[in-house]
């Protein structure tokens, strides 16, 4: 093999092998783009990504942060948001102005204000997707996403 031919094979595999490093552990935001507020939801998966998939597993925001087998979990992992129902949107608003139900090791208000309401729709219209249906139940589909209460105005006096 001359030299100049040796010198393309070798680029070609460095770059193959920098292509293939490169997309190791990396997770993508997979909202549907038939979504009806998919701009919205893209923006929630964003915020969930950087403030929430260090401890929550949700597909839809790209994040593997829960532990994948409960025997090796770590105490501060987070439910799966794929197999876990979160509804209606005000109880995870709750959780995310309170540091989760347990308060053990989710920091309160991570997402704060507009922020933190679109995050607590986006994870209550997501999650449980993937939950198993139990036999005599609904999926967590069929269960009400429900509404958030106004935002206080903010009025200077």
């Amino acid at each position: 093999m001359n030299r100049v031919s040796r010198l393309i094979v070798i680029s070609l595999a460095a770059l193959a092998v920098a292509a293939g490093i490169g997309a190791c552990g990396t997770n993508h935001i997979s909202i549907p783009k038939s979504d009806p507020t998919y701009s919205a939801d893209l923006a929630a998966a964003q915020l969930f990504n950087q403030r929430c998939g260090g401890c929550h597993t949700l597909s839809y925001a790209g994040t593997h942060g829960s532990a994948a087998n409960p025997r090796t979990a770590e105490a501060i992992n987070g439910p799966n948001f794929n197999v876990t129902c979160v509804r209606p949107a005000d109880r995870v608003l709750y959780a995310i102005e309170n540091g989760g139900f347990s308060g053990a090791y989710m920091p309160a208000n991570i997402v704060v204000g507009k922020q933190a309401r679109e995050v607590a729709m986006f994870v209550a219209k997501f999650a449980g997707r993937q939950a198993p249906i139990e036999p005599d139940s609904t999926s967590c589909a069929d269960e009400p996403i429900g509404t958030l209460p106004a935002l206080p105005s903010s009025s200077g006096s």
